[in-house]
């Protein structure tokens, strides 16, 4: 963990195929990461452009596109577990994330069973399935915990979403724990997408005289407080969406502004590299009246809360379907 002190953890959001097998080793070895995550794009950059697939692509070449892209993710995902086995048996995490076809969305029985598929596939206790947060998502979601599946639910946007995965998670976690009273509950993380606010809303909040880069952070501390009030145990909350694209904010800016206790965050390489470069204080959270305040000043500029979080939840769910579709595209 890399603050055990407040309990904050540092997780990866990156793998591919050389680096699971060198620099990943030595982050987790030094204590910088005890996690990974992965999505749709991350694997659309690794499978189409690193040679390291080259030979089982040509192995399985008479796979359909969808079980080649399984066995190479699935492949990738087992051997980054393998690695961060000794954190998840001393409890410091080291859970890696697999998300199932974004394309299933609105499907909540496709996405339990793709679920359940890709983690047997995998064989570790320390995957998390990913799941969109969407009408359909929750109940898979559900379904997975109740299993004894992890899940990282992703694509958060609005404090309505995080609580929702919220009632997922519990309801999901009590009828487990009902059928297997002496088992451990399984994992749930929330994942709270940040910068993406700021991308699109900063030059309207400058243009009426709000402070930039503070959108994403008062709505990702909003949802963090839900989560930590409701006090699931085997629930936290994970920022992510944390990288900078530009040179306005600092490339660890959000990281250090959401170093909180009891929470994750995943970091591109980059933005982990810049933040270890030096040590951090963990940041005061701010207040209900801060937060509350700040919102009624944007809303007063004409910004709707409820349409920005439905804009990049639909962004978002089509960026990665468009990812997805085009590793399927790349492997026929």
């Amino acid at each position: 963990m890399y603050n055990e002190t407040i309990k904050f953890s540092l997780w990866c959001d990156f793998l591919e195929r050389d680096f699971i097998n060198s620099e990943f080793i030595d982050l987790i070895k030094n204590k910088t990461i005890n996690g990974a995550t992965s999505n749709p794009a991350i694997f659309k950059s690794a499978i189409c452009e690193s040679m390291a697939y080259s030979a089982m692509k040509e192995d399985y070449k008479k796979k359909s596109p969808k079980d080649l892209y399984e066995i190479l993710a699935t492949s990738d995902i087992k051997v980054a577990a393998n690695k961060l086995l000794t954190n998840y048996a001393n409890g410091d995490d080291g859970f890696v994330s697999l998300e199932v076809d974004p394309n299933l969305y609105d499907d909540s029985e496709g996405t339990y069973k793709e679920g359940k598929k890709l983690f047997n596939a995998i064989k570790m206790p320390n995957v998390m399935i990913k799941v969109p947060a969407t009408k359909d998502g929750y109940s898979a979601m559900k379904e997975l915990i109740k299993k004894g599946v992890s899940v990282n639910a992703t694509l958060i946007f609005s404090v309505d979403q995080a609580k929702k995965c919220l009632d997922a998670f519990e309801e999901g976690s009590k009828a487990f724990a009902k059928r297997w009273p002496n088992s451990p509950l399984p994992k749930g993380v929330i994942s709270i997408f940040v910068s993406r606010f700021d991308r699109l809303l900063d030059n309207v909040l400058k243009a009426a005289g709000i402070e930039a880069g503070k959108y994403g952070i008062y709505n990702a501390t909003k949802a963090y407080k839900l989560i930590e009030e409701r006090g699931l145990s085997n629930v936290r909350a994970l920022f992510a969406s944390t990288g900078i694209k530009g040179d306005e904010l600092e490339p660890d800016y959000y990281i250090k502004e959401l170093l909180y206790p009891n929470s994750i965050n995943t970091a591109p390489l980059s933005t982990i590299k810049e933040f270890i470069k030096t040590s951090h204080e963990p940041k005061e959270i701010p207040s209900d009246s801060s937060i509350s305040e700040f919102f009624n000043s944007c809303k007063n500029a004409g910004i709707d809360y409820d349409e920005v979080c439905q804009k990049l939840l639909d962004d978002g769910l089509d960026a990665f379907c468009k990812a997805f579709d085009e590793i399927l595209k790349s492997l026929q």
